[in-house]
């Protein structure tokens, strides 16, 4: 059999050979006038491979990570601590019991509070009327004798000027304490009407007690001026229209008067329903504008005070049978109803026997020194322990930042107690 030039070539080379022949030949191009001709037949390069570039170590993202961490460190170091917060025991019972105080002293203390208020109105005027009227106001006189001053009825006041006012009635007036005057407030009346003497605040002496060492020892004085005072014709109203305003003035003042007790009561103590009692003393006419009437009405309240320690302290002995003296104190007092043994004392009075009657909630008293110290240096574990000792915790949540902390700081200053406030 015949055999060509392909028969004997292999098909590898056979198709290397065929894709060569269709490839023109190189001629050189023919060199013309100023023209430059290349040197050579140029070269095909084969391109080199890519050159492998090492990965470069990430500096930038290596800070950001650091920054992270460092402030995330700096933020559990800053917000780092210790905390107890201490729900309080309480107590809620009904107390019916007897009860003695003892003024400014004792187990069961309790104080005197008198305040004032007065509430006027202009009414149209109905009338006119002659009147010839003393004038009034509120005078306290002050003791500064170890032991109660007794004054009678229509004991006379006089001021630097020579003007004299009485009281109505007898009173007694507290012993001092210490340097501190004993106090009592009274309404004093001018010995004669007329506008003379409606008088500014001024000073007192006992004409009385002149000559002996009680002048200087038994004073008064006012803070308010005397009013009222006035000698002829001036507008009027009817008595049923006076009743009417007066009622009205008296309603508004019931509110203000208790406000007032609590104002002037000392700080801590608490005022009970049925320690107090409330005057009203309608206070002489006055001229208002346009011609029409002013009336005035005067609430003056006596109360009994007692401290809220205390009184919660008389009450736990009585109620709480595993009480054993712990501070404790009253959240809510409204339930309460204080009934004297006889009458009200009056100031000067020494003793006050009460009972009292109805709901009471007693809050045992936390002292944060006392648990930061009881807590420091301890374990979560050992300080939940410690504080189950204590009668006046009823529960608490302890709080220990960062979250890898186990032990509360050795200096109780850096441990913050928070008491949950009892709602009453």
């Amino acid at each position: 059999m015949n055999k060509n030039l392909n028969d004997i070539i292999p098909p590898s080379r056979r198709r290397t050979m065929q894709g060569t022949e269709n490839v023109p030949s190189y001629t050189p191009p023919v060199e013309k006038e100023g023209m430059q001709m290349p040197s050579a037949r140029p070269q095909y390069e084969r391109p080199l491979p890519p050159r492998k570039i090492g990965r470069k170590f990430p500096v930038g993202t290596a800070i950001i990570a650091l920054i992270v961490i460092a402030v995330s460190v700096g933020a559990l170091v800053v917000f780092s601590g210790a905390k107890v917060t201490v729900t309080p025991s309480t107590n809620v019972s009904y107390v019916t019991g007897d009860f003695i105080a003892t003024v400014s002293g004792g187990d069961l203390p309790f104080e005197f509070v008198t305040v004032e208020k007065t509430a006027t109105a202009s009414v149209a005027s109905e009338g006119t009327e002659t009147v010839n009227q003393p004038a009034q106001g509120t005078i306290t006189i002050l003791n500064k004798q170890a032991t109660p001053q007794q004054l009678i009825k229509n004991t006379r006041f006089e001021t630097p000027d020579g003007l004299i006012f009485r009281i109505h009635e007898s009173v007694t007036v507290p012993a001092a304490r210490g340097d501190v005057p004993g106090e009592l407030a009274i309404t004093a009346y001018a010995d004669a009407s007329g506008d003379t003497y409606n008088v500014g605040p001024t000073t007192f002496t006992l004409p009385g007690l002149a000559g002996g060492a009680l002048f200087t020892q038994v004073t008064a004085r006012s803070d308010a001026p005397m009013s009222g005072g006035f000698s002829g014709t001036r507008a009027s109203v009817g008595q049923t229209t006076r009743d009417a305003q007066m009622a009205e003035l008296r309603a508004a003042l019931a509110p203000q008067i208790e406000e007032a007790i609590m104002t002037a009561a000392p700080e801590g103590y608490v005022l009970i329903g049925g320690a107090s009692t409330v005057s009203y003393v309608t206070q002489p006419d006055g001229v208002a504008s346009g011609g029409n009437v002013e009336l005035s009405e005067k609430a003056v309240a006596t109360a009994i005070v007692f401290p809220k320690t205390a009184l919660a302290k008389a009450i736990a002995l009585q109620v709480v049978g595993a009480y054993a003296g712990q501070p404790v104190t009253l959240t809510d007092v409204s339930g309460l109803t204080l009934t004297p043994v006889g009458d009200l004392p009056s100031p000067g009075a020494q003793e006050f026997a009460f009972s009292l009657a109805g709901n009471v909630t007693i809050e045992w008293i936390v002292e944060e020194d006392k648990i930061a110290g009881a807590v420091a240096g301890k374990t979560r574990n050992s300080a939940e322990v410690v504080l189950t000792g204590f009668p006046e915790v009823d529960s608490a949540v302890l709080v220990l930042r960062p979250f890898w902390a186990n032990t509360f700081p050795q200096d109780p200053a850096k441990v913050t107690v928070e008491v949950k406030k009892t709602a009453p």
